[in-house]
């Protein structure tokens, strides 16, 4: 029947939470305290926390039940790569990679900045338009994006996040050229994608696909950016030597330096702390870990690109 396969083909994830005008999480948070210090420990007062804890759980119930019929991407079968399958990318690669991928961001620079709002809808139609290139079925959703949430302070280190439940999207800080990428990691996770390592690779093999040059651009600024890392390791002195002797613009290298500003002792102490938090929480959930950010990444992407058996082709 024509009306199944439209429902089969197209599916729409509501995520009424995100056009809300605070967090979601926020809200959750809040609510409690929020009524309390207004209304006491009053009949009232717990009223207004059933009210906004009923409207959370009813928006992520409601995005739960449209996402049951995403036909998922079988990664190791379409890109020869996956959380288990990844090929080490021998070190000497790596560090060419990395001239390789300076040289080519120089010489194809563009200092435009779309406007968010505007960003972000141009980020979603080429990450549904990915996917459904693979899948056959356009998973479309919010393309919404907040500038706050709470839980950015709890996580200094992250750049964005997504609400699991809620599908809510939020960037912490201006990261420049680098923006569409996280935007699309993040929008990736809200159209069903939860691990970490998948959220990168389909951000990246949608935007250096997208044929848009500030896209293109963000996609391969990324991929620098965690062989660096990877080079780099824990060592920020050692990040901002490769970032100098990269042949990189100095706009370029102003920018990848500014992604890793010196911490003073407490900061850094609180940042270790999170991250050792952050990834245990990505253990349990069947990942391999915050390494998936940058070396599981960049190994998926190698290993897609020497594959002889994955069905997908990689991008030049």
């Amino acid at each position: 029947m024509p009306g199944s396969r439209r429902v089969r083909d197209d599916i729409r994830i509501s995520n009424r939470a995100t056009y809300w005008p605070v967090a979601p999480l926020d809200l959750v948070v809040a609510a409690p305290l929020v009524a309390r210090v207004l209304l006491g420990a009053t009949p009232i007062g717990r009223v207004v926390q059933g009210v906004v804890y009923g409207a959370y759980l009813a928006s992520a119930l409601r995005d739960w039940h449209d996402r049951r019929g995403i036909r998922k991407i079988a990664f190791h079968r379409e890109f020869g790569a996956d959380l288990r399958h990844l090929a080490p990318m021998p070190r000497e690669v790596r560090e060419a990679e990395v001239r390789t991928l300076a040289q080519r961001l120089s010489d194809e620079l563009t200092l435009e900045r779309v406007p968010r709002r505007e960003l972000a809808v141009e980020v979603d139609r080429h990450l549904t338009r990915y996917i459904a290139g693979i899948t056959g079925q356009h998973v479309r959703s919010s393309a919404e994006v907040r500038g706050f949430a709470l839980v950015g302070l709890a996580f200094p280190f992250a750049l964005g996040a997504c609400d699991m439940l809620s599908g809510d999207v939020a960037l912490f800080r201006d990261t420049g050229l680098l923006e569409p990428h996280i935007i699309a990691h993040e929008f990736s996770h809200r159209k069903g994608y939860w691990k970490e390592l998948h959220a990168q690779a389909l951000g990246y093999l949608a935007l250096v696909t997208s044929g848009e040059p500030v896209l293109r651009q963000s996609a391969l600024l990324e991929r620098l950016h965690r062989s660096l890392r990877v080079l780099a390791g824990d060592d920020h002195g050692a990040f901002d030597r490769l970032v100098t002797r990269a042949p990189l613009r100095p706009e370029l290298r102003t920018l990848l330096v500014k992604l890793r500003p010196p911490l003073t002792g407490v900061e850094r102490r609180l940042e270790a702390a999170m991250r050792r938090l952050y990834h245990l929480r990505m253990r349990a959930t069947g990942q391999t870990g915050i390494s998936d950010y940058d070396l599981g990444f960049t190994n998926f992407l190698y290993t897609f690109e020497i594959s002889t058996t994955a069905r997908q082709t990689p991008p030049v």
